[in-house]
């Protein structure tokens, strides 16, 4: 394959004509005793659930019906899917990390990890039972670095027995599907407000605007601890820093066959080179890729509750939700 870019979110490297199939566990359903000492990650559910969905979405790839021969032809050749993880804020809020600590990010990578392995584990049965990927070689498959980081044991029953698909991780935005379960935290981003208001357009064209509670939030307050103070664990995307999101993702990256979508947020005051700085450290921790957003740039689908309408950015280009402007 010749790979010269990624799906749109950018999760994905894909070659030309190439098709991913995504899906994304929900971090904080395996939080055990959550907001209390207690609070643990259950990484021996987090792997039997991996091992159903890459299941699933391999399965995905059969069912499917592509508008182009080749993407078909694609699709099944590599038997590419993309499992990946989101809630992860929400998750570390309950278990009572700071999204921005050093903890934080070992307890993100222990749980990428076990995902890894599970997800590994379960194609490689999937190859047992149905076969490889067809443009399978052993040879080459087995000494691409990420494969060399497996655990042994993994890497001899690939030599084996090969696997199922060529890729099975990615980490999504996964924005959509985390309003529907419950407006976690989406991907691997921070929350981005305990409070916030969402802007959307009816069917009719008309504005509406709904105002929504993070998850993890919502389940502190309802636990009768609203009456305090929020804990600090509860900080939003403007208390991260930006090398603290990067280091997040880094976190992560070893773990991770396909990409991952993450979106460095900064203030409208951040001068141009702070981005220039931002892609510099990326490139540095070995990336795959980066987004930098500033605020203001776009006026805003989804605003903190105190600022329900954000002007327009004096000299910005910029999508607006009713109409197109310079």
């Amino acid at each position: 394959e010749t790979l010269s870019a990624t799906n749109p979110c950018a999760e994905e490297p894909l070659p030309a004509f190439g098709a991913c199939n995504l899906g994304s566990l929900n971090l904080t359903a395996f939080v055990l005793d959550p907001f209390t000492p207690r609070a643990r990650l259950d990484h021996g559910k987090l792997r039997e659930v991996a091992r159903l969905a890459v299941r699933f979405l391999d399965d995905v790839i059969e069912i499917s019906r592509f508008p182009l021969m080749r993407q078909r032809e694609q699709a099944h050749r590599s038997r590419r899917i993309g499992l990946g993880v989101t809630g992860l804020a929400d998750a570390l809020a309950m278990l009572g990390l700071r999204y921005d600590s050093e903890a934080a990010r070992t307890a993100a990578a222990d749980a990428m990890r076990a995902l890894r392995d599970a997800a590994y584990e379960a194609s490689v049965e999937l190859a047992g039972e149905r076969g490889a990927f067809p443009a399978f070689d052993a040879g080459q498959y087995l000494e691409r670095p990420f494969i060399r980081r497996l655990p042994a044991r993994l890497q001899e029953v690939i030599r084996r027995q090969g696997i199922r698909n060529s890729h099975l991780l990615a980490i999504a935005p996964a924005g959509s599907i985390s309003l529907l379960a419950g407006n976690l935290s989406s991907g691997i981003e921070p929350i981005f407000g305990r409070e916030t208001a969402r802007h959307v357009l009816d069917s009719e064209g008309r504005r509406r605007d709904f105002r929504l509670t993070d998850y993890a939030y919502a389940a502190w307050r309802a636990r009768g601890a609203g009456g305090g103070a929020p804990p600090d664990v509860f900080l939003d995307w403007r208390a991260v820093a930006p090398r603290d999101h990067l280091l997040m993702q880094a976190a992560l990256q070893p773990y991770v066959d396909g990409a991952i979508s993450k979106t460095v947020m900064l203030p409208h005051a951040a001068p141009p080179a702070s981005v220039m700085e931002i892609f510099q450290s990326a490139h540095e921790l070995n990336l795959k890729g980066c987004t930098v957003f500033r605020e203001g740039a776009r006026r805003a689908i989804v605003a903190g509750t105190t600022a329900l309408t954000m002007p327009p950015v004096e000299g910005a280009h910029c999508y607006d939700i009713e109409r197109e402007c310079d």
